[in-house]
């Protein structure tokens, strides 16, 4: 399943999300995943969290991270989303769609946005496009995504990036404070008497083997109806 892991700068894994739900031809490639990764990480440098991808578009997956204070909510989108026949005006635009999303997210969490982008490079094109002609058109034609920051407003910092590269951003965790004021959903602006919701972070297996007495208990001889 399609996964993102947050990693520290001493190494440690802080959090591993399985995104929740394959969007559109993704279904072909990857299993649903669950819950067990979110949650914020705790860092020296803020609270952390993240989504992949349309799950951003998920309120119930945004809100469980709002609802654990998160400061920097991290985005992680694919090079290109081809949708339609290749040309331009037909396919998705990708950058105007995570655009959005990323705003509207910083803008009712009131945290920092950092918008990332694979990169689809020479190499990569031509192993997807399989030297199929129909195929490279489909790719050239979509809309590269691009990697970006925002503030807690939902407005920009910075420029955005298309090509490949390292962004940088300064950021004061301050900021995020003065919005609340006046606009916290997960705080004084809702109705816990009215909503409640539940998030299952158990993370989800696809067999269980029951080990010990339970074994045993399956396999004994009166279990099974035989003769002891």
């Amino acid at each position: 399943m399609d996964s993102n892991v947050l990693i520290s700068d001493t190494g440690e894994i802080l959090i591993h999300h399985r995104k929740l739900v394959a969007t559109f031809f993704e279904k072909l490639v990857w299993d649903p995943g669950d819950g067990a990764g979110l949650v914020i990480a705790n860092t020296r440098i803020g609270r952390i969290g993240g989504l992949i991808c349309g799950e951003n578009t998920n309120p119930l997956a945004r809100y469980s991270l709002m609802a654990q204070a998160e400061q920097v909510h991290i985005s992680s989108y694919p090079p290109i989303w081809p949708t339609r026949v290749p040309t331009e005006s037909d396919n998705y635009d990708n950058r105007a769609a995570n655009r959005i999303r990323a705003s509207a997210h910083c803008f009712e969490a009131k945290c920092f946005a950092i918008v990332v982008a694979g990169r689809l490079d020479d190499s990569a094109h031509r192993s997807t496009a399989l030297d199929d002609p129909a195929i490279a058109a489909i790719i050239d034609a979509s809309p590269h995504a691009s990697s970006f920051f925002l503030g807690p407003t939902g407005a920009p910092i910075g420029d955005e990036m298309i090509d490949e590269g390292i962004g940088y951003a300064d950021i004061d965790l301050d900021d995020c404070v003065e919005p609340k004021r006046f606009h916290d959903v997960v705080a004084g602006y809702n109705r816990f008497d009215i909503f409640d919701v539940t998030v299952n972070r158990r993370r989800r297996k696809q067999i269980r083997f029951l080990e010990g007495r339970a074994e045993e208990a399956l396999t004994a001889p009166e279990a099974m109806g035989l003769p002891e």
